[in-house]
């Protein structure tokens, strides 16, 4: 049993996926890249190389077992997801895998960090999921290379155009999730080339990330509000869904009745224009004191965008 559970942990509350069971398909740090804000710290085994890990079958009684304790608990799963302490596509069994979990009738995803989408059997994997995270923090070699730090047998260019091909083809829900690190990739020439390329891909939303947690690197930083909301109107030139993914999930969307906490809520997951803002507070029959006095708490922020006022969360400590 406990080896299951290193396997398999949740079910865990997710704004992207709802109720996830995850599948840990992959020993501690062993992954393709060694990106300079990873949570878990610096790659401990990086490669390029597909291999098997578990057994299919192990994988398979895993999640069975959890998901009988989640019936006995009435708990609803809404994802089983493959999202791992490495690279879940280094998995060569990841579409047997699939397969196999499929026979339990539950929608099955896959959070990657795409740099193994240029091979075949990957995208086959892939293609046999009902979501797919890819993550794409630019699309500039230099800047992949400082950031996501790839094995280097790893070409860029290669995982941009199977990636593309592979939208192309797949039938599930597409998200992508792209982290903002400051001074590093948050530059007005490098968001416009990687909202451009997104704008190909199309996802149904496409996610900015900033590092809440200790990142591998001591020195890495989160871009600061007015940089974030820059990258947001950027991205949203070209997606046609963007929302923040900053780790402050809260109740987002969901009208409590306390205009304060509805703002928090909105505002953490995209930014507010300012007529928006009077909107909202007309309807909750305020005033602007309301804003401002939160902007002197240090929980909003106004910033601007071409010629609009915007407002969102204070993320920064």
């Amino acid at each position: 049993m406990e080896k299951n559970q290193s396997i398999i942990f949740g079910p865990i509350p997710s704004r992207r996926l709802g109720r996830s069971v995850g599948i840990n398909n992959i020993p501690p740090k062993i992954c393709s890249y060694s990106c300079l804000y990873c949570q878990l710290g610096r790659t401990i085994q990086i490669q390029s190389d597909r291999q098997a890990f578990y057994q299919p079958e192990k994988i398979l009684n895993a999640v069975q077992n959890k998901l009988e304790e989640t019936r006995k608990a009435r708990e609803k799963i809404d994802y089983l997801t493959f999202v791992a302490d490495g690279e879940p596509t280094l998995d060569i069994n990841l579409e047997q895998e699939i397969d196999l979990l499929k026979s339990l009738g539950i929608p099955i995803a896959v959070i990657t960090n795409t740099s193994l989408i240029w091979q075949k059997e990957v995208r086959c994997a892939l293609m046999k999921s009902d979501l797919v995270s890819l993550k794409v923090d630019t699309v500039n070699e230099r800047i992949w290379r400082k950031v996501d730090r790839p094995h280097r047998l790893l070409k860029l260019s290669s995982i941009l155009d199977e990636a593309l091909a592979f939208v192309k083809a797949f039938n599930g829900k597409l998200i992508t999730e792209t982290m903002l690190i400051a001074n590093v990739n948050d530059t007005n020439d490098s968001l416009k080339a990687t909202a451009g390329f997104l704008g190909l891909l199309q996802p149904n939303i496409a996610y900015l990330s900033i590092p809440t947690r200790p990142p591998a690197e001591k020195w890495v930083r989160s871009p600061d509000e007015h940089i974030i909301n820059r990258a947001y109107q950027i991205f949203e030139e070209t997606v046609q869904d963007v929302e923040y993914l900053t780790g402050y999930e809260g109740n987002a969307f969901a009208l409590t009745g306390n205009i304060e906490a509805d703002i928090l809520s909105i505002t953490s997951v995209h930014p507010m224009r300012e007529d928006s803002v009077e909107k909202f507070l007309d309807q909750a029959d305020t005033n602007w004191d309301t804003i401002h006095r939160m902007i002197d708490q240090g929980l909003l922020i106004e910033t601007k965008y071409g010629k609009n006022k915007f407002y969102l969360r204070k993320f920064t400590k």
